[in-house]
């Protein structure tokens, strides 16, 4: 199984909202993560077909996607970041109407409904109105009508936006266990959605692919590259003239925990101005603060 992206640009008059991209997404959950206007959502309408390239195309197994037509659409699901749905419909009655629009099988519909339902966890909730649905449980629904039809390419726009804490977990580990047997692309900006469960990390930036790997070997990129180091509250100004900070925590005794980035040839400076200054493993905080300090 294969999605290939190839050489995908999008422009809307004068403005490039995408350049040049592409991509080869097998088997898996692949994060699509950059900053707000980077062309996530643009990507994501053309690979659902919603969107043409202005150059480029997509390819499913070999066959563009355009050409395709309901072929590809069945093999399809897609949640996108709105919350649009009938609050009126309980949560069963949503499902059998969005499996009609997908033109399921009637005789099939019961037993996919009863399925979903099970899957994203709201089988005791199948009869309360949507209306009534907290923010995790409306997520969850989403994700439920895009695997109606057992699709093959499943895509999440900000799967987790607006969640607290809990159902953010709850989603997060939702994904990883659908992801092992279709190609599963979740487009976010939080970096903490997708560090976990993907299998490669795309970096989007004004349209432009900035990098792309798995998790581990984004963040060897930065090895020695990333410093931790504990300093009084008053010293934090000097030390975030001189290096890119990723991180504070606050700490007993008027003091702060930095986390930050600077070259390895240039440490030694920070090392005499300040104490305890000590190497640490990058995350994909730091890889994202490193590729797109400058565009946010």
């Amino acid at each position: 199984m294969e999605l290939a992206i190839k050489n995908v640009s999008k422009n809307y008059g004068k403005v490039q909202a995408l350049s040049h991209i592409s991509l080869k997404l097998e088997k898996g959950a692949y994060g699509l993560l950059g900053p707000n206007g980077a062309g996530k959502s643009t990507l994501i309408q053309i690979i659902t077909g919603n969107l043409k390239p202005s150059e480029g195309n997509i390819y499913f197994n070999g066959k563009e996607i355009q050409k395709e037509g309901k072929n590809y659409k069945r093999i399809l699901g897609y949640a996108p970041q709105s919350q649009g749905l009938y609050d009126m419909f309980t949560a069963e009655k949503f499902l059998e109407y969005i499996a009609l629009l997908k033109e399921i099988k009637k005789a099939e519909i019961p037993r996919q409904v009863a399925e979903i339902l099970k899957t994203v966890g709201l089988t005791e909730a199948q009869d309360r109105k949507l209306g009534g649905f907290s923010g995790g449980m409306k997520q969850r629904i989403l994700i439920g009508q895009a695997l109606l039809g057992n699709p093959k390419i499943l895509i999440l726009d900000e799967p987790t936006a607006g969640l607290d804490p809990k159902e953010r977990i709850r989603i997060r580990n939702f994904i990883s266990r659908i992801s092992k047997n279709k190609i599963v692309l979740i487009a976010t900006h939080v970096v903490s959605d997708i560090e976990t469960i993907a299998r490669e990390i795309i970096l989007l930036g004004k349209g432009n692919l900035m990098g792309q790997g798995t998790p581990e070997n984004l963040c060897k990129t930065l090895a020695g590259n990333v410093w931790e180091c504990t300093i009084h509250s008053e010293q934090y100004p000097i030390l975030e003239e001189k290096a890119m900070v990723s991180n504070v925590q606050e700490m007993p005794g008027g003091t702060i925990r930095v986390r930050f980035l600077s070259e390895e040839t240039s440490i030694s400076s920070l090392q005499a101005a300040f104490i305890d200054v000590r190497p640490v493993f990058p995350n994909i905080q730091d890889v994202y603060l490193n590729i797109f300090s400058e565009s946010r």
